[in-house]
């Protein structure tokens, strides 16, 4: 793909497209770690409410597979009502 002739307009839809992926991805992740699919938006809220305590506050921090991992252990054994 060829971003030579893209606009600002195009570089905004395309973050917009690739946010929605993200959230869809970390939906299913959480799905896959137990979280019963009715509770899925409370989990994604708490995903994101905790990701900063769990990561000590670092901003900066990498937020790789490690960190993603970390963050939802530590959501299974804080938020239990979530998961099955």
């Amino acid at each position: 793909m060829s971003y030579e002739n893209y606009k600002t307009e195009d570089y905004e839809n395309e973050i917009k497209e690739l946010s929605l992926q993200l959230a869809d991805m970390l939906e299913t992740a959480l799905y896959f770690a137990g979280v019963k699919k009715t509770h899925l938006e409370e989990a994604i809220d708490a995903y994101l409410d905790e990701m900063d305590r769990v990561l000590d506050g670092d901003e900066d921090a990498p937020m790789g597979v490690d960190e993603i991992i970390k963050v939802i252990k530590y959501l299974k054994s804080a938020r239990k009502e979530l998961f099955i």
